[in-house]
């Protein structure tokens, strides 16, 4: 998930109160607009936002009478830290090193069998960055010792991963 997607997502009240009643259980659209006091087209306008970003997720459950409603969950937590300073503006977005691994578990919860080997492919990346940081530990923490100095440090991890091969 893109920190820059979220907070524009985030960025607008309606949409944040919307999360705030989300919080509280899973809810259909009528509920939502009838809450908030916002016509029902601008509240499926701003449930589309958020579900295109992966932060709301629709589900189809089944009543007494006439067709299955549409609720709309919260898919994760997020946590987004931004410190600002005269020099310096910093964000970060906790737990975004995790959204591909938990659009995987989804998949595979929804049964879509090809995830297992975009899953295997994730845990090569993790080992790779796991050994990565690992490295990088050690020259912080032991500098005087005699270690392969390694001047870039990687961005993207997944480009530091050569293509993984399956059999």
């Amino acid at each position: 998930m893109n920190l820059e997607a979220v907070l524009d997502v985030i960025g607008c009240k309606t949409r944040r109160d919307i999360l705030a009643l989300l919080t509280e259980e899973p809810k259909f659209v009528s509920e939502i607009s009838q809450q908030l006091n916002i016509g029902q087209k601008a509240i499926i306008g701003h449930l589309k936002a958020m579900e295109e970003l992966g932060l709301i997720n629709p589900s189809y459950k089944k009543i007494e009478r006439g067709r299955p409603r549409k609720y709309y969950e919260i898919t994760q937590g997020i946590e987004i830290k931004i410190f600002i300073k005269p020099d310096n503006i910093k964000m970060h977005m906790m737990g975004e090193e995790f959204t591909e691994l938990y659009n995987i578990e989804e998949r595979l919860y929804s049964g879509d069998i090809t995830a297992i080997d975009d899953l295997k492919v994730l845990i090569e990346k993790y080992k790779s960055a796991l050994t990565y940081a690992e490295d990088l530990l050690r020259q912080v923490e032991y500098p005087k010792q005699k270690q392969e100095k390694k001047k870039t440090i990687i961005t993207d991890i997944r480009k530091a991963i050569p293509e993984y091969k399956y059999e």
